[in-house]
């Protein structure tokens, strides 16, 4: 049985936004490993359009000196499966499978057929998820910033949580990671 994590970047004031704050190189490796590693991704529609932009090969012109690491994350996210919860798409890219009407069904599936960790991606989907009881951990990259404003990252959920671990990745990030009480 797998179980199901949502992890996200996170402010310290509970908002997610890609584009005010990044992961530092030491992150990003971490989230290397852990595509590498994940026995596939769920995402809701928006981060699904924002993170196929590493099926194609635009980051190849972003940063030279950590082309590496980005050609390395590239094929990670290219190789793990994805599943993408969405009523408004009508197909998805390569290695993606799509859940339109019914997801719940389909993620308690995957839930039970697939073993390992499946990341939940997106804090709507996340909220539908956590009120359907079917989030295992939450992980919660914390970055030294504070936005005021954005998307949160328990959007329209309040689940009651207990802490279960703790750790510091690379110079600024923070990860807590939460189970359900």
């Amino acid at each position: 049985m797998a179980k199901l994590i949502y992890g996200m970047n996170v402010s310290l004031d509970g908002y997610v936004d890609h584009d005010k704050f990044a992961p530092d190189p030491v992150l990003f490796r971490y989230f290397i490993e852990q595509t590498r590693n994940t026995a596939g991704s769920i995402y809701g529609r928006g981060l699904y359009d924002l993170m196929r932009y590493w099926d194609g090969d635009a980051w190849d012109q972003d940063d030279p000196a950590r082309i590496a690491d980005l050609r390395a994350f590239a094929e990670a996210w290219r190789a793990m499966p994805k599943w993408v919860v969405s009523r408004s798409l009508k197909e998805v890219g390569p290695n993606a499978t799509l859940f339109g009407g019914d997801f719940e069904a389909a993620v308690r599936k995957l839930k039970a057929d697939i073993d390992g960790e499946i990341e939940i991606g997106g804090p709507k989907l996340a909220a539908s998820l956590s009120k359907l009881g079917l989030i295992d951990e939450y992980h919660l990259f914390l970055h030294p910033v504070v936005l005021g404003a954005g998307a949160p990252f328990f959007a329209d959920v309040q689940p009651r949580l207990r802490l279960v671990g703790s750790d510091r990745i690379g110079e600024s990030a923070l990860r807590l990671t939460y189970a359900p009480v």
